[in-house]
């Protein structure tokens, strides 16, 4: 059978480098695994939200709120918004593929920094839309060099702060100088799915930005700081024309009625988010001490993971830790795929978890 005789993909898509996760197992035998590759919470999620759960299982024959009311209003509650500038998702991960489909055309652009949030560039190139990546400075986004590559065809700026896999963000008064050179027709993407762990008093998340513009919309997650990253739930925060374009687009009950409980009940539980942030405050610094004392250097980050970069050469490089930390049950994140072929990301997790990696890195750098 000849391509012709089958249906085929338009131009472009099987361009598209698929995206791979962080691999979750370990070899067989190995007693314990420590899955540090996805930036999961090691709190889990709030038991208000587990119990949220279980209270609606028993009722799946019925479809969601397919504007999963509750969870808008809750979540506007917590942050002093108007619920109606609020569209859920499944995941954060859908809003922006569908800020894709709706902006973008064939032939126009988006832009976002090199060592961004691999989706970006999925969803353009998705939307037969051209993908514009741009140098970073320090592993950090750079506004004059993203300002410097907008052009006539630019509708989108994906802009992640804090970004992942760097940890890096840039502060508000940057943000803002962006937003300003940028032409009123550009979209600007805000994506803060770390934004709960930053402790910087010179970053803002985007509600304010959004708040005042026309051009801009923020996205978050549930997946981090609540836990609830295989509950699937996302948000998006927009000026009310965005949020009218994309209900148009999205699907009609795209977000299950579990996840909009569970969200529901994690968002009102603010004493398991503060856990969760004072865990990563004592544990983010405490590692990052200890990886820079065995010689490492580690990206400074302000999220709930950091950047480790390892020696050149194939005795101590990143391929072989990965490997000698995965025979011993601690799964971190190969980064090639974001530049870094020489790096790992480790979630921040549980204390044994933490100390495990420092004390197996030890041992592997004198090998």
């Amino acid at each position: 059978m000849t391509e012709l005789q089958r249906p085929q993909p338009k131009p472009g898509v099987m361009d598209i480098a698929a995206y791979v996760p962080g691999k979750s197992a370990a070899p067989a035998g190995v007693a314990k695994v420590h899955k540090l590759s996805s930036n999961e919470s090691p709190l889990g999620p709030s038991p208000k939200a587990i119990e949220a759960v279980r209270e609606v299982a028993a009722k799946l024959e019925f479809y969601p709120d397919g504007a999963a009311t509750r969870l808008r209003e809750a979540i506007a509650e917590a942050h002093g918004l108007n619920p109606a500038n609020i569209l859920c998702s499944n995941g954060s991960d859908e809003v922006l593929g569908l800020l894709a489909l709706t902006y973008l055309e064939p032939g126009d652009e988006a832009i976002f920094t090199e060592h961004g949030f691999l989706v970006y560039r999925i969803y353009t190139q998705a939307a037969s839309a051209v993908p514009v990546a741009v140098k970073e400075t320090d592993e950090t986004a750079d506004v004059d060099a993203i300002l410097a590559a907008v052009t006539p065809k630019t509708k989108i700026v994906f802009l992640a702060n804090p970004n992942n896999p760097t940890g890096t963000y840039i502060p508000f008064d940057e943000v803002r100088r962006l937003h300003a050179g940028l032409p009123r027709h550009v979209l600007l993407v805000l994506d803060a799915a770390y934004a709960e762990y930053v402790r910087r008093n010179d970053y803002e998340s985007g509600m304010e930005l959004v708040s005042s513009s026309h051009n801009v919309v923020m996205t978050r997650t549930f997946s981090k700081i609540h836990g609830l990253g295989g509950a699937r739930i996302g948000w998006i925060y927009a000026p009310a024309e965005i949020i009218d374009a994309l209900n148009r687009v999205r699907g009609p009950f795209n977000v299950n009625a579990a996840a909009i409980e569970a969200g529901v009940a994690a968002m009102k539980d603010r004493a398991h988010v503060e856990a969760a942030v004072a865990h990563n405050d004592r544990w983010l610094a405490w590692v990052t001490q200890e990886m820079a004392a065995l010689g490492l250097r580690v990206t400074p980050s302000v999220g709930n993971f950091v950047l480790v970069h390892f020696n050149e050469g194939e005795r101590h490089s990143a391929a072989a830790a990965d490997e000698y930390l995965t025979q011993r049950g601690y799964i971190l994140r190969r980064v090639t795929g974001y530049g870094f072929p020489n790096a790992l990301r480790m979630t921040i997790g549980s204390e044994e978890a933490n100390r495990g990696v420092v004390a197996a890195l030890a041992e592997f750098l004198k090998t």
